[in-house]
């Protein structure tokens, strides 16, 4: 398979249209568009019954004590886990492309409603439903498709992997509330091929 993007190219910069946050001078970020990106996959296998799409950054600080402090960094040593910005599941074998902004138009406050999805497909809560379940404004179940914002003095420029699989069932043994890891588990054995796209993002003024 092969995964392309109208949106950003591989390796390359992810536009600021597709991000959660963008830098503000005043308050070092204010929010973006969170429009989700356009895809296409081509060269898909035989027998391919349905498609999942994950896309997650594994760069993610492993601790907060210093994300977004004043006069501290996160250190480029610190260890790194992934964070999932977009968990997307039973997209019909008939659909080879999402279009820019189908999933994600905006920053919703307290996420976007799910798991039912255009398609007849399901999405997963993303890893902002984590991040934000500490604050009385933005906590609640972030569905779908939320783009980059990641901490504005982070040494390391964050990466961003798209994924599509190719399952070889039309629908994941999945029931209710799910996320990335839970996405990852149901889909072994079940994957035929898979393609994979990677844009990167900073909000630090010195790496941008």
């Amino acid at each position: 398979m092969q995964l392309t993007s109208s949106s950003f190219s591989d390796d390359q910069a992810i536009p600021g249209t597709y991000s959660f946050c963008i830098p503000d001078p005043a308050h070092h970020v204010c929010l973006g568009s969170n429009r989700n990106p356009q895809l296409s996959w081509t060269n898909v296998p035989a027998g391919t019954r349905s498609f999942a799409i994950l896309c997650h950054d594994p760069d993610v600080p492993s601790r907060g004590d210093d994300v977004n402090q004043e006069g501290r960094t996160v250190p480029a040593s610190l260890p790194r886990v992934d964070f999932f910005h977009w968990v997307l599941i039973d997209l019909p074998s008939t659909v080879n492309g999402i279009a820019e902004a189908e999933f994600s138009s905006e920053v919703t406050p307290r996420g976007k409603a799910g798991p039912q999805a255009a398609h007849g497909a399901r999405q997963g809560v993303n890893n902002y439903t984590d991040w934000f379940a500490g604050d009385n404004d933005m906590r609640g179940d972030y569905y779908g498709y939320d783009g980059p914002c990641p901490p504005w003095n982070d040494e390391i420029v964050h990466h961003y992997v798209f994924t599509v699989y190719a399952l070889d069932i039309e629908k994941l043994p999945l029931e209710g509330r799910f996320g990335g890891p839970e996405v990852r588990a149901a889909m072994a054995g079940h994957i035929l091929d898979q393609a994979s796209l990677t844009g990167t993002y900073t909000l630090n003024p010195a790496l941008r």
